[in-house]
């Protein structure tokens, strides 16, 4: 069994659904995790491999970044914010904003003014923004997970973004870990990593045919017709 792990907003269904065709004899063991919990995860052996949000602690992970979220801010439907295609931060200045303890964004300075509490998680501070206290920047795929009917999400153009990337314990990679490392890269089926050489079965008849060895021994030489055969002459 492989055991990958993820972190919400992450769906890693088109890597899994690959090792399922190519490797239908492994099943893959699949848990979310919180993203403030992977690392520790990983080095409790809980998982092989994981798909995390940078920056995270290194410290004896290998890290492959893969691909970069926009970052959106979440707002109650009748806000100001809905009825424009895209905003900055200095757009958002004057609203309360909330920083959720499990934020995975990187800030340098944090937008907007500070909110009256900072929730425990992102779901929390997305109803804390429909209950119409503030307002949420996450990932975008973090807002397509806690999507609400009475909420909607604007990109942020000047925002810092989110990295999604795979990690794995460095002292850890294995055989399996290694087929799905080929997997995330988009390494094909007929890649030499990995393949078994082809049972004698497998083999094209005229590979066999290819493969014979050479027959020893003379043969006759044919005779043209017409032409009648040397031999020894009569005494």
């Amino acid at each position: 069994m492989f055991r990958l792990a993820y972190v919400p907003g992450v769906t890693p269904a088109k890597w899994v659904n690959v090792w399922t065709e190519r490797m239908p004899d492994i099943p893959v063991s699949l848990v979310t995790v919180p993203a403030a919990e992977v690392v520790g995860l990983l080095r409790d052996g809980g998982a092989d491999a994981a798909f995390a949000r940078l920056p995270i602690d290194r410290d004896g992970l290998s890290v492959i970044p893969l691909y970069v979220e926009t970052t959106v801010v979440v707002v109650p439907k009748d806000h100001a914010v809905a009825a424009v295609e895209e905003v900055a931060l200095a757009d958002l200045a004057d609203d309360e904003v909330f920083h959720p303890l499990d934020d995975t964004i990187e800030w340098t300075a944090r937008p907007g003014l500070p909110a009256f509490s900072r929730p425990a998680t992102t779901a929390h501070a997305v109803e804390l923004v429909a209950a119409g206290t503030g307002l949420l920047l996450v990932p975008q795929s973090l807002a397509r997970l806690h999507h609400r009917r009475d909420l909607t999400y604007r990109p942020v153009l000047d925002a810092p973004q989110s990295q999604v990337a795979l990690t794995w314990p460095t002292d850890a990679t294995t055989e399996l870990v290694e087929d799905f490392i080929g997997i995330v890269r988009g390494r094909t089926v007929n890649s030499s990593r990995g393949r078994a050489p082809a049972s004698p079965a497998e083999k094209k008849p005229a590979q066999r045919q290819a493969q014979k060895p050479a027959q020893t021994g003379s043969r006759r030489r044919a005779v043209p017709a017409g032409r009648k055969r040397k031999g020894p002459r009569p005494r």
